[in-house]
């Protein structure tokens, strides 16, 4: 797998859909097999492994409507997602999904071929958490792609010599040879190939056929690629000798990871800011969406705010309206941003962005907090996974929380030290938090776990601002969080068969799923 970036892993993709370990991971693969086959697509025929995730969950949670938007070409935050049933139907592709047992080595594992008159493709890819892919095989031979990179492929006969017909003007960092069903070279270059490099490779001989594979993700991976630290501990030690506070060192980190200026990254962290803020206050005026489960809430708590009659807890009470109109965004198929997942997306931004409000803060401050947030994410990310199929909600809100209290610290002027304090005090108090959803929905009790996972932010960065201490490192809570995930029984971990998910009132809301009042 590639070095964790902010913007790939941690905060981010902008998306439509439920879930980003479903939809914008699917979209994702979705897109990587359209260039696969470069050309019509006219059947999909996809294996979902009964000992995974994806055969309860593929249609609730948004695989589908990713994944086959994906093969229409669209990106994950497409306003014509929602049709993508029709976009299907229009585009003359016929689906055939099937459900067995091949060995699935990851619970969210796919297992695609894609045909036209003249070719088909195999590709089985793993959705990793949080929008991030690994493609695993294509055609029968082993690779890992995560859509870091442009990909040439290059089918042919007597590779050797293939290769050493390549232009010596092709640009590329890496270099493979495969075997399986066909023979072919993997270019991966952090330069994208031109339509001149990829006609004089066509006509090469013992050339059969080209495939041109474009990056998915945001920021691409190089040859030689170094960043300064990957544990936090070594953070820590860096800033100390350096002076910097955790958002400064987020910012030199990614500067390293992404190959951009700094000024760039705070330029792209920027437009992330925007577009939650724009989330919320687009949620905060009320949302309507047939089918889900929850009514539109927001509105009621905000009017309850304002009348004074909740219990006075600012800024908790902003935070807790903030985290219900991201959700609600979500949940009505808005444009939101992973942060770290879909699932968890109204967490941190709500924290962050309600704290502020309150405070008055402005947003170069949000900024500052949200990138300090972003790389205890890469943390996360490195050294135990965002995905709620393989550690539980803990992985998802638990996440979000640790995340949320280090930028906390940060937007309230607190040291490195109480940052990273912060977040391991928010992780420590999520450990074993499991993954139910009831009705198979990304809805509930997702909301009220983003509640008091923003809560829980919020105490601990004042604990931490108080000096508590942590006791345990945060390098060893995210290592014991991993350890707890794969403790978690399968039922538990996002496959809507066990806790909340099958209680009787769980299975009546599953079976009413359309029709629920909204504002």
């Amino acid at each position: 797998m590639a070095v964790s970036s902010i913007f790939n892993d941690a905060i981010g993709p902008v998306m439509r859909g439920p879930s980003s370990s479903h939809s914008a991971a699917g979209c994702r693969i979705g897109l990587l097999l359209r260039d696969l086959i470069a050309g019509d697509i006219e059947k999909v025929v996809i294996d979902y492994d009964p000992n995974g995730s994806l055969v309860t969950t593929h249609e609730s949670q948004g695989t589908d409507m990713g994944l086959y938007g994906g093969l229409l070409g669209w990106q994950a935050d497409d306003a014509r997602m929602e049709s993508y049933r029709d976009g299907i139907q229009a585009a003359g592709i016929t689906i055939q999904v099937n459900y067995l047992s091949y060995g699935a080595t990851h619970p969210n594992m796919y297992r695609i071929s894609v045909s036209n008159a003249q070719i088909a493709h195999m590709l089985t890819a793993i959705s990793t958490g949080g929008g991030m892919i690994e493609v695993q095989q294509i055609d029968g031979a082993a690779v890992s792609m995560n859509g870091d990179y442009h990909e040439l492929l290059i089918y042919g006969r007597h590779l050797p010599a293939l290769q050493s017909n390549l232009p010596a003007t092709l640009p590329y960092d890496f270099l493979e040879h495969h075997s399986g069903d066909r023979q072919f070279i993997e270019l991966k270059s952090a330069v994208p190939f031109s339509a001149a490099a990829i006609t004089a490779v066509e006509a090469l001989p013992d050339v059969d056929f080209v495939r041109y594979l474009r990056p998915v993700l945001p920021i691409l991976s190089r040859k030689d690629l170094e960043v300064p630290f990957i544990y936090c501990r070594d953070m820590v030690a860096y800033g100390r000798r350096q002076g910097l506070s955790l958002w400064e060192l987020a910012l030199r980190y990614e500067s390293a990871r992404g190959g951009i200026s700094e000024n760039e990254v705070c330029q792209k962290m920027s437009r992330l800011v925007q577009l939650m803020d724009n989330s919320i206050q687009q949620g905060l005026q009320g949302t309507y969406y047939e089918d889900r489960i929850l009514p539109c809430q927001s509105v009621g708590f905000k009017e309850r705010m304002s009348s004074q009659s909740l219990i006075n807890g600012e800024p908790l009470n902003t935070i807790i309206l903030y985290v219900t109109a991201m959700m609600e965004i979500k949940s009505s198929m808005g444009v939101i941003v992973a942060a770290p997942t879909a699932g968890s997306c109204g967490a941190l931004p709500g924290a962050i962005l309600g704290a502020a409000a309150v405070m008055g803060k402005s947003e170069e401050d949000v900024v500052h907090a949200m990138l300090a947030a972003g790389m205890i994410g890469v943390f996360i990310s490195e050294h135990a996974t965002f995905s709620a199929e393989v550690g539980g909600c803990q992985a998802e809100c638990g996440a979000g929380s640790a995340m949320a209290a280090a930028g906390l610290v940060v937007l309230a002027g607190g040291t490195l030290e109480q940052s990273v304090a912060a977040a391991s005090l928010a992780l420590q108090n999520s450990l074993g938090m499991i993954c139910d959803p009831i009705g198979k929905r990304v809805e509930a009790p997702c909301l009220g776990r983003n509640v008091m996972a923003a809560s829980n932010a919020l105490s601990c960065a004042n604990m931490a601002l108080a000096n508590y201490d942590p006791l345990i490192a945060l390098d060893e809570v995210i290592s014991t969080m991993l350890d707890v995930g794969n403790s978690i029984s399968h039922e538990l971990r996002c496959t809507g068969l066990g806790g909340l998910a099958i209680t009787p009132s769980a299975i009546a809301i599953e079976k009413r799923l359309h029709g629920v009042g909204n504002c």
